[in-house]
């Protein structure tokens, strides 16, 4: 992966390959540098050899991790705990929100009740303040 000096750098933590592409296409077409992983110590690794703006996390991933571990590493992390996170899920089961929430992130949404666009939209307005 090619990053771009000067460009957000925006990770994407996913396991279904296809709707990785078309987020990573749409964040490229918003001027973003996008790196990719499906697990979190995929996610991890990325961090540690990129500098990262945001992350976009979904909770269910590949691999005995999901994304409430991913999180909860980020959080300990001096150098990362103030990154924002978008966590992204097919699900909105309220102890799972719960935790998100109390672990720090910055926004959850439900996959089928958001489109990409609005997502990136969100991304955008939280970036530029």
């Amino acid at each position: 992966m090619h990053v771009i000096k000067n460009k957000k750098t925006i990770l994407i933590i996913e396991d279904e390959s296809s709707l990785v592409n078309i987020i990573s296409s749409k964040l490229k077409e918003d001027d973003f540098n996008v790196v990719a992983s499906a697990t979190v110590d995929g996610g991890i690794r990325d961090m540690e050899s990129n500098k990262i703006d945001f992350i976009w996390l979904d909770h269910y991933l590949l691999g005995n991790k999901d994304g409430i571990d991913f999180v909860t590493e980020v959080k300990k992390r001096e150098e990362w705990k103030d990154i924002p996170i978008f966590v992204i899920s097919n699900t909105a089961n309220a102890d799972k929100l719960e935790l998100y929430i109390k672990l720090g992130i910055n926004k959850y949404y439900v996959k089928s009740d958001n489109r990409i666009e609005s997502i990136i939209n969100d991304i955008k307005k939280l970036l530029s303040k």
